[in-house]
């Protein structure tokens, strides 16, 4: 994304981090990982580094995940549904599944460690289940292609929480 595309998602990211860790009153854990959905890819406002927000669709809390620019322009071109003249990597990796006969059935993130978020692609292959490791940031960008659940762990909601300074310092991916 160039020009002014760039600067409309610095202004939503202004306004989605005004309700960044903004909660309601807590609900009864339910079983499993929330489902997030990506609430916006934008520009932090602070550093002018790209972000991806995830809302849980359970309780509304938030994630801000500091990701480069361009996983940030993966995984908004996958929001807008636009494609690309040529497959990205994210595209081309879905391909390469679908011709092994694999199947991308959700992506989780993990975890929260030393300021770096963790997730897991959770594929099918066979009728067997298979779990690889994977950047949170191309877990989004292929989750938003396949059309698939992201979840996030409930530890990775609790850790963010306890990440000292603003949103805008988000950990890294």
């Amino acid at each position: 994304m160039r020009g002014s595309g760039w600067r409309i998602i610095a202004g939503l990211a202004i306004v989605m981090l005004g309700s960044v860790g903004a909660t309601g009153p807590a609900a009864a854990p339910a079983a499993g990982p929330p489902e997030a959905e990506v609430a916006a890819v934008a520009l932090d406002p602070a550093t002018h580094h790209p972000i991806v927000i995830l809302q849980s669709k359970r309780d509304r809390r938030t994630l801000v995940l500091a990701i480069g620019p361009f996983e940030a322009t993966g995984i908004a071109i996958a929001l807008e549904g636009r494609t690309p003249p040529r497959p990205l990597t994210h595209d081309l990796f879905l391909t390469v599944l679908g011709d092994l006969r694999a199947t991308l059935r959700r992506v989780v993130v993990t975890d929260l460690r030393d300021d770096v978020f963790y997730a897991e692609l959770h594929l099918t292959t066979g009728g067997a289940p298979l779990t690889v490791d994977a950047r949170p940031s191309d877990a989004i960008a292929l989750a938003l292609r396949a059309r698939v659940p992201i979840l996030v762990e409930e530890r990775v909601f609790e850790k963010a929480e306890r990440v000292p300074g603003r949103p805008d310092s988000a950990p890294t991916l």
